[in-house]
């Protein structure tokens, strides 16, 4: 028997894709076909896969053309697969021509002409997502960048926060907004995007009091338009995987959450008017470090102590550190600006504990730790461009499918948001000298 072995992504499967699977069909007895998982797509720079990896097995598998179909997940998986499943043949586009010649050591290795004038990018990017950006910050420039990255989404235009003009014209081309104004600034650029009938995706928090987000909630659901946080760390697949192990019990029951966030801004010499506008520590990394605390024990706390050393003149905070008690745990995060500490995460339970490096909130590696160091496992995911790639796959999913991507829970937001109210209003505050 004659063993042929193919790979792909099989994305929103077409004829071309059927074409390709029944030229390798042809070259032998018995056909493999390789789905590579969505996390291998991403270390590839395809991160813009619209189907889960079930869906796309499934119409591999509705062709009829595969004798076995398995998973691929790993970098050097394919020599692993030959040698373990005897093949003779390996076979892929001819796109590829030339990127896989070191398997001719195991294999027969060929190359297939690809059907012309399909592909599952042009599928994609049929229906663009023309996006706007609002703000003057690296974070924007940031944001422009990575939005290359992702198939169906092109940036159209960019206003500055203080454009009032140019942001109304804006509106006018896109059809969502990526908004980064001072979050003082948030429920008016928000609220304006929705009247114009635009999605929104929001830099964190998206409002600083709790009524206000509920109005602007209502309105993208009346209007059927999402309205989608932009907190970047959510969106990595580390740190997914970490909530997700840490809930199923790995650790056991979680007793305390520790976060930190911080990094250093010169304000020297800045002007008191300017200073007032900057984003300060809490509204900076706040969100950042309330996350895990949230979606690991829940929105409601029973007390919370904000403790902040806040220039009196600006109101701008140099540093917070932030104490919750819930009913069965305790948390605290610290964010600064003008203070620095470690940007490590540490979340203890009853069996064991996570311990998540400097700066967590780009994470791509965590331990979990116990007693024995010998059951100690470590975890390793690529990260690209700091988890914003991601999070515009996400929203343009979001926008697509008529439902805001679940990465951040309503609730979740809505506890961040009235920690960032509390603090406005001066509740459970206590103020430093700096």
């Amino acid at each position: 028997m004659r063993k042929v072995i193919t790979y792909g992504t099989y994305d929103l499967l077409h004829y071309g894709h059927v074409r390709l699977l029944q030229r390798a069909r042809a070259l032998g007895d018995y056909l493999i076909v390789g789905v590579t998982t969505e996390d291998f797509d991403k270390s590839r720079g395809k991160i813009n896969v619209q189907q889960s990896l079930i869906e796309r097995m499934e119409a591999v598998r509705a062709t009829g053309l595969a004798d076995e179909i398995i998973v691929e997940e790993y970098e050097g998986q394919k020599i692993d697969d030959i040698r373990r499943y005897g093949v003779d043949v390996f076979a892929i586009g001819s796109d590829w021509k030339g990127k896989f010649d070191y398997l001719k050591e195991y294999c027969e290795v060929v190359y297939l002409d690809r059907t012309e004038g399909v592909s599952s990018t042009e599928l994609r990017s049929e229906s663009t997502l023309r996006l706007g950006l609002l703000g003057q910050s690296s974070n924007v420039d940031k944001v422009r960048r990575e939005a290359e990255f992702v198939n169906g989404l092109s940036v159209e235009a960019v206003a500055s926060v203080d454009d009032d003009a140019a942001y109304d014209e804006l509106l006018t081309q896109v059809d969502a907004v990526y908004i980064y104004s001072h979050p003082a600034r948030h429920y008016q650029n928000i609220k304006k995007a929705l009247l114009s009938g635009k999605h929104v995706l929001v830099e964190t928090p998206v409002t600083l009091k709790v009524a206000e987000l509920h109005e602007l909630m209502a309105l993208a659901d009346e209007k059927g338009l999402i309205l989608m946080e932009a907190l970047k760390t959510a969106f990595s697949t580390a740190y997914n995987r970490l909530i997700n192990l840490l809930k199923s019990g790995k650790i056991g029951q979680i007793v305390s959450v520790d976060s930190a966030c911080t990094s250093m801004e010169d304000v020297d010499g800045v002007p008191r008017e300017a200073l007032r506008e900057r984003w300060n520590s809490i509204y900076d990394w706040g969100p950042t470090g309330l996350l895990p605390i949230f979606q690991l024990l829940g929105p409601q706390a029973d007390s919370k102590r904000i403790m902040s050393m806040i220039e009196q003149d600006t109101q701008y905070d140099y540093f917070s550190k932030i104490d919750f008690v819930f009913p069965k745990a305790v948390a605290s995060t610290r964010v600064g600006k003008g203070v620095k500490t470690e940007g490590e995460l540490i979340i203890s339970g009853t069996k064991g504990y996570a311990y998540v490096p400097a700066p967590w909130w780009k994470t791509d590696t965590f331990e979990i730790r116990y007693e024995d160091p010998r059951l100690n496992q470590r975890y390793f995911y690529m990260l690209e461009g700091e988890g914003i790639r991601y999070e515009l796959v996400a929203f343009l999913h979001a926008v697509s499918s008529g439902r805001t991507y679940e990465r951040i829970d309503s609730a979740v937001t809505e506890a961040i948001v009235r920690v960032m109210e509390d603090y406005a209003a001066g509740k459970d505050l206590t103020i430093l000298e700096p």
